[in-house]
Order: structure tokens, then sequence, then C-alpha cells
């Protein structure tokens, strides 16, 4: 594939794991990733992560959607801010009482990625629009799904236009190059409630059943650098 496949309309980090994140107008993108993000999680005795769900490496701990992260440049540590969007002061102690666990803490990435994936997740207006007229009724916006980039696609892209880039390079901005590989594999994170966002299983279902559980592009960083809403992405 070559050519423009669209522009940044959105930028998103979300400094400490599966909490909610913040929108820039600008990131630093390294090899890891966008700068920050993802660098910290909520972290119980066992070593899993806080998450919505529970696996061998996550543990469900329900209502961190409902806080918000954002990264501090200057001292490369996350704050985190409670569900009425005031910054905590003492992360570690606020999450014990909100979670109602002793075993928590906040913990910066170690030899194990906080990762789902691959460090970059891109998805597009045109597979959002999809997502909302699939599940009528239902708030949906790019939050559900947690991307880094949300792109703005030309009129009549089809739905799941992120399948075409796989195997492709993009260029976004000066110098940032996007490697794309795969799609996410989505989970009941996708239906959780989170700030204005309701509880919905009809969000998943609708994935599943037009697209096997998958949606988005996610890719590695091919280049790093600076990019910016406004960018273009553009296949080479």
């Amino acid at each position: 594939m070559t050519g423009e496949a669209g522009v940044v309309e959105r930028i998103w980090r979300y400094p400490i794991k599966s909490t909610g994140g913040e929108s820039l107008d600008r990131v630093r993108v390294e090899e890891r990733g966008f700068r920050g993000d993802r660098l910290f999680a909520v972290r119980d005795a066992q070593g899993r992560f806080g998450s919505g769900k529970t696996t061998r490496r996550f543990r469900r701990m329900p209502g961190l959607l409902h806080l918000r992260s954002r990264y501090r440049e200057d001292t490369g540590e996350p704050e985190l801010l409670d569900p009425r969007d005031v910054l905590v002061s003492d992360p570690d102690t606020y999450l014990r009482a909100y979670l109602e666990r002793e075993d928590v803490r906040l913990a910066r990435e170690g030899t194990v990625s906080h990762f789902d994936q691959l460090p970059v997740s891109v998805l597009t207006t045109a597979t959002l629009d999809w997502v909302r007229s699939a599940a009528p009724g239902v708030p949906v916006d790019e939050r559900r799904f947690r991307p880094n980039l949300l792109v703005r696609t030309p009129p009549d892209t089809p739905p799941f236009v992120e399948d075409e880039w796989f195997g492709s390079t993009a260029r976004v901005g000066d110098t940032v190059r996007l490697a794309f590989v795969r799609a996410s594999e989505r989970c009941v994170m996708t239906n959780e409630a989170q700030r204005d966002l309701p509880h919905s299983a009809r969000v998943l279902r609708a994935v599943a059943d037009a697209h096997g559980m998958r949606l988005d592009g996610l890719a590695t960083v091919a280049s790093p650098g600076r990019l910016r809403v406004g960018d273009p992405l553009v296949f080479t």
C-alpha cells in the first residue's frame, strides 16, 4: 500500500495501564512506543497487572477506567487523577482504598512489558463510525478501544481499512515511521464503563460478529521522532 491514508485527529497516551489516558497535541515516539505510554501499572502481590480481565498476567480490578493518568515529562513519573479529576497525592494509598485491596501498588515497567500486544495502536474514523452504526444507541468513541492515534480517513473509506496496512510502513510527521503488523484481539475491556461511557456488551459483540474480535492496526516503531495532531499518515 502507498499514499496518504488519513490525518492524525487525536493522540492518546495511557501512563498508568488500564486507566483512562490523556489527549495530547504532540508526542515523542521512541523505540518502545509513545514516551511514557503504559510505563506504569497497578500491580498486585503476585506481580499481576490491574486490568479489566483476569489471566496469567492480569488481575481484574474493576474501576480503574474511571481513574485517569497523565505523564510528567519533567520527572518521568505519572500522575493519577480520581473520578472527579482531582490529582491524587499518594497513589498507592489511594489505590488500596479505592480498589479495596491491600496488596496493590503503582509499579514501573521492569523486565515484563506492560503492553498487551504491540506498542502502538492506530484506529481510523472509518472503523469507529462503523462501530457506532453497529451498536446504535450505545455511546461509542475511541476511548473504548484505547488507541494511541485516531486517524481521520477520507469519506467512503471502508471500515477495517487498517487490515490493508499490515506488512507496510507508514510515515507520520517528518521522521516517525510505524511498521504495521496485525490487529488487536479485543476483550471485555471494550465493554467496560468509563467516565461518561456506560457498560455495554453490544460493542464487543458487534466487533466479534463482523471481524472476529479484531480491530485497529498494531505497529512497532521503525523510526522514532515526534508527531502531532494534523500530521498525515503516509504509506511509502
